[in-house]
């Protein structure tokens, strides 16, 4: 019998999507508005890269400690505190507007919550949808797909950047009075664990071979799909010719194919009930739709191609996220933990092989798209060495041990 699961599970995914949405949102915008920003704050294409990429910084700085925390006290209270802390970081923006130390740090602060959410997300999700975790990941995926194409189309509508900064402060503290509201941390009728010290959670999630494997892999993942989503529009200008907004259009129908792989590949998983066989497939086709795109003339056929690509390689994230929680040695109990070193080990990479990508490539193209694809292919590799955690599998083996 699969066990029933909590209605109250579609209350959290969305309160959860919510404030994914709106970190991802409010980090954009200083993408949307480079035009106003960079003239406003004096600073060149190194200074605005700096600015874009603070958030990132604050999680691979935070995610370990903020997911052993909210291993020992709950999710809740760290996602709580760290948020309201966004919250003012997304007002200390609005007001300092002429410093570009003091907009580094509000965009430092104003990681701090989806980086505590990041860090917990598996727990999160985990303890509401269990076996269907895949999927919630999923649509949280979605979410920040929606967000970045949102904020592109958006954040120049308010009529100033001030204007625009302070809507998207005022909705990203009603996102937070909604989840101090709608969040739990465990369903009706079960409790949390009993604490323990902060590393005795770390110590256990350190020692899982499983947890370093599918960081790896969420990692090789991240780096391609960051490198490639930030090289393939100068790619399209120069080395195809397109012009400077189509090649924008062409970007943008990428992240519609990614929106669409992060629903529909994690519930086909689930319905699946193996994970293993799937991953390796619909990595390899991504790896191959991720390469062909330099070779594919321009056309419908590349436009085509184009969303095979975000649509296949938006699939091995979500699902390789969902698994620290599946892994025997981990559960419910160390699964902040184990996010928060998914967490840290995947951003760390995602930042510095685009870099080493572009390093040896240079400005051949064809060189940096097949590294990227070798990149995106190399996050198979962890998956031949994981154990089976699909529904099926693990089913199986219970049965078995009730033998």
């Amino acid at each position: 019998m699969e066990e029933k699961l909590p209605s109250w599970r579609w209350a959290i995914v969305s309160v959860v999507c919510l404030l994914c949405f709106m970190a991802n949102y409010m980090q954009y915008q200083v993408s949307a508005l480079a035009v106003e920003v960079m003239p406003m704050l004096n600073i060149d294409t190194v200074g605005f890269s700096m600015l874009f990429l603070v958030p990132m910084l604050t999680a691979v700085f935070f995610s370990i400690p903020l997911g052993a925390l909210g291993d020992r006290i709950g999710s809740k209270k760290v996602v709580t505190v760290c948020t309201a802390i966004s919250v003012a970081g997304g007002f200390l923006r609005c007001f300092t507007l002429d410093s570009f130390t003091m907009q580094m740090t509000s965009m430092f602060l104003i990681g701090m919550g989806i980086s505590a959410l990041n860090a917990n997300l598996i727990k999160v999700l985990g303890t509401w949808f269990r076996e269907q975790t895949g999927f919630a990941m999923g649509l949280f995926y979605a979410a920040s797909c929606v967000a970045i194409v949102v904020a592109q189309i958006c954040a120049g509508l308010f009529g100033s950047v001030f204007n625009s900064y302070m809507v998207a402060a005022v909705v990203m503290t009603i996102s937070w009075v909604l989840w101090i509201v709608l969040d739990r941390d465990v369903p009706e009728g079960q409790s949390l664990p009993e604490p323990e010290p902060v590393l005795d959670y770390l110590k256990v999630a350190i020692k899982s071979p499983g947890v370093w494997l599918i960081s790896i892999g969420v990692g090789f993942g991240l780096a391609s799909t960051t490198a490639y989503a930030g090289f393939l529009p100068q790619a399209l200008q120069l080395g195809k010719g397109i012009d400077v907004a189509t090649a924008g259009f062409m970007a943008a129908i990428v992240t519609v194919g990614s929106f669409f792989g992060c629903i529909v590949g994690p519930a086909f998983c689930d319905k699946l009930g193996k994970f293993k066989g799937f991953l390796i497939v619909t990595t390899l086709i991504g790896a191959i739709s991720m390469f062909v795109t330099w070779y594919t003339p321009v056309g419908f056929l590349l436009w085509t191609i184009l969303v095979i690509n975000g649509f296949f390689t938006a699939i091995n994230g979500p699902i390789m996220q969902s698994m620290p929680v599946l892994l025997p040695e981990i559960g419910d109990k160390y699964a902040g933990s184990a996010g928060g070193i998914v967490g840290t080990i995947s951003l760390l990479m995602s930042y510095f092989l685009p870099i080493g990508i572009s390093a040896i490539a240079g400005a051949d193209y064809t060189m940096n798209m097949g590294l990227e694809s070798l990149c995106f292919l190399l996050s198979v590799v962890p998956v031949f060495f994981l154990p089976e955690l699909g529904r099926k599998a693990m089913q199986a083996a219970a049965a078995k041990d009730g033998e």
